[in-house]
């Protein structure tokens, strides 16, 4: 492969990831942004770099522990990518911690949404203080003085706790030197204080604040020579040996109890602590200088979102935003026999959030309560701890459905959630099973059966997103809901290769990995550098959360070469090096940041005109190509068709206020025009209200 490129051609995954949360901290440092959503975004950065820190991180950490001179695809050492990643981090978080001092606080302080330091606090906001304290805080707090017969404690990941230093003898003639308070993680992290005392309609102190203020109440006869916030991020990537267990679900649970004592990747200290008891934690957690970050403000930015819910100023919010109901679905919800003879008659398209979410949950609620359906089965990744979706299932069970459900329980961080449905959907006679072994099951579908003039016929959603019914007013998802006779024969072949067993099945429309995905995607790219070697028109198009299996690159590295024109838009990670001369110079990644979470994922092939569209729920990553159940299903119908290029690619291309062009040196260049603005949120969410 010829280049003039001197850089690796594949860009480093981390370093890609820490760009992404730049290009969302810059909608926090967007005046244009409503203040409290710039708020929400500075919160959205720091919870994407706690899992940063828990899953990322912590692979690097082991890389340098097990392969340390191994070079990767980007050229870099595990030591090398670990010092450069670091190093970013530490410049993104003082970045985070500037805004909010320098801008965001002063903001809403003049707006009347304020954080009272105790510095600040007046006779009457001490004495309330220290009464909310004594009454609600102090109770619950055990101070744990270190000496040989106190150790250290064990301390729960990411939580909020404080080293204090003292000096003196107590009671029993020790001498008094550091102790460790650890805030109950039953306690709210922001308390109001009442308005007529605050003198703010909205006025808040940090349970740091308080705990700062009279922690050395809790320390009775010793000098307490300072208190300083602290919290550890450790290992949360959870290890179980599918291979030998033999209930899944049970080893799961005994894990999870683990998770949150695994090993520590990152401290973060109150700026003025002193070094000594710097020194002291990192010794503690065996992390270095690089490992810490002294930060200027609450150490969990993340618990600052209890602020953007002040539901008394939605002038400071984005204007609400309630997806449309797609005609003929408007009217039909309440009358399951003409909902599905609406989906019998064409396919129905769904774009969420622009397009409401609720005709799903009609959709399965009609199958629910049918009497004419025999069966519901259906996969579930994601879908939240109250959900309207998963009892919608449990009713349908009690009905005596025939209700099969494919439960991820290895969805990161929804482990817990996952089991407790899945015990539910047992207790009421639900076919629960948990997929295949070693393969996470991340397709999005749900087929239903139903007894039609003494026949069979099915019926059926796919998507790209989860089936959580919060996420999907906030994520951009395409749906389908269909009675395509072959996809839903595709998906009754697939529900039964993850509840049973047995050979490969063929599949007529859908790809499916590990099986046919990379394969099709492979031959289709490579169908359009024949054609640009033979002088036909060859286009690529294609829309995913992330970039990064190295053998669909460097087939796109010989496509931009052929001449194929390629254009990606591609959330997040991207190892994919755009617009280099004799690499990649007819290759463009741009990637989308706004009000919204883009998620679909979406791709697109010329392939002589013929124009095969293709929805998934599967990223150009190793993973859902080989570690994963995924499906991607074709849109058929031309006018869906046409739809679903315009809404994935031709406003995303034509956006220049939320867009964001990747350079062939990896960064990115915010994508401006105020003249001719063009907000593809914006536009998207007018066209289809």
């Amino acid at each position: 492969m010829s280049t003039s490129l001197v850089e690796p051609p594949f860009l480093n995954r981390e370093l890609s990831l820490l760009k992404f949360n730049e290009r969302v901290l810059a909608m926090a440092e967007n005046p244009q942004v409503p203040l409290l959503e710039r708020l929400r975004y500075v919160c959205i950065v720091s919870s994407n770099l706690d899992e940063f820190f828990e899953i990322r991180i912590s692979s690097l950490k082991e890389q340098l522990r097990q392969n340390p001179a191994l070079v990767g695809a980007d050229g870099l050492t595990p030591a090398e990518a670990f010092a450069r990643v670091q190093e970013k981090v530490h410049v993104l978080v003082d970045r985070q911690y500037s805004l909010l001092n320098d801008e965001i606080f002063p903001c809403l302080d003049a707006e009347g949404i304020a954080l009272l330091h105790a510095s600040e606090w007046n006779a009457e906001q001490q004495q309330w203080a220290h009464e909310v304290f004594n009454r609600d805080v102090m109770p619950l707090l055990t101070p744990i003085g270190l000496d040989p017969a106190h150790p250290f404690p064990r301390v729960y990941n990411k939580s909020l706790n404080f080293i204090v230093a003292l000096s003196g003898a107590d009671a029993f003639g020790r001498q008094a030197s550091i102790a460790i308070v650890q805030a109950p993680r039953a306690l709210p992290r922001l308390i109001k204080m009442p308005p007529e005392l605050s003198g703010k309609p909205d006025g808040y102190i940090l349970l740091t604040s308080l705990l700062r203020a009279f922690v050395g109440e809790l320390f009775p006869g010793l000098e307490m020579l300072g208190c300083y916030q602290w919290r550890v991020t450790r290992n949360s990537d959870l290890f179980v040996d599918e291979e030998e267990v033999t209930n899944l679900r049970h080893a799961l649970q005994g894990e999870l109890s683990q998770r949150n004592f695994g090993a520590a990747v990152r401290l973060e200290i109150d700026r003025l602590t002193p070094d000594d008891l710097e020194t002291y934690l990192q010794r503690e957690f065996s992390l270095t200088a690089d490992d810490t970050y002294r930060v200027n403000g609450p150490v969990n930015l993340s618990r600052l979102m209890q602020l953007c819910n002040v539901d008394n100023r939605p002038d400071l919010l984005f204007t609400p935003h309630h997806g449309s109901v797609p005609a003929p679905l408007d009217r039909v919800a309440d009358k399951p026999a003409e909902l599905f003879a609406a989906v019998a008659r064409a396919d129905q398209l769904l774009h969420h959030p622009y397009q409401s979410f609720q005709p799903v949950i009609d959709f399965l609620t009609a199958a629910a309560v049918d009497p004419d359906v025999m069966a519901i089965k259906q996969t579930i990744y994601r879908t939240g701890e109250d959900s309207e979706l998963m009892k919608i299932l449990l009713a349908a069970a009690r009905a005596g459905k025939e209700v099969t459900v494919v439960v991820e329980l290895m969805a990161r961080f929804d482990e817990q959630t996952n089991i407790n449905w899945a015990a539910r959907l047992e207790e009421v006679g639900a076919h629960v099973v948990y997929g295949v072994v070693a393969h996470k099951t991340h397709a999005k579908m749900a087929l239903v059966l139903r007894r039609e003039k003494g026949r069979l016929r099915r019926y059926a959603h796919l998507g790209t997103g989860n089936y959580h019914p919060r996420t999907a007013r906030l994520y951009t998802d395409f749906g389908l809901l269909t009675s395509d006779p072959d996809l839903c024969e595709d998906m009754d072949k697939v529900f039964a290769q993850l509840t049973g067993l047995g050979a490969r099945r063929t599949l007529k429309s859908l790809l499916q990995s590990p099986f046919t995905m990379h394969e099709t995607m492979m031959s289709l790219i490579q169908a359009e550098i024949r054609a640009a070697k033979e002088g036909r028109k060859a286009k690529i198009m294609a829309k995913m959360n992330s970039l990064l299996e190295e053998q669909i690159i460097a087939e796109l590295y010989k496509a931009s070469q052929a001449g194929v024109k390629i254009d990606l838009v591609v959330r997040g990670v991207c190892a994919l090096r755009a617009g280099v001369p004799g690499l990649s110079e007819n290759i463009r990644v741009r990637s989308i940041v706004g009000r919204f979470l883009e998620h679909s994922r979406v791709f697109y092939f010329y392939a002589d005109g013929d124009e095969p569209v293709y929805l998934s729920s599967a990223d150009w990553m190793d993973r859902n190509f080989f570690r994963r159940v995924e499906i991607a299903f074709p849109v058929r119908d031309k006018d869906l068709k046409k739809r679903v290029i315009d809404e994935a690619f031709t406003y995303a291309w034509r956006d220049n206020q939320l867009a964001w062009d990747q350079q062939p040196d990896g960064t990115y260049s915010r994508v401006r025009n105020r003249r001719a603005a063009f907000n593809m949120h914006e536009f998207l969410m007018e066209r289809l209200k």
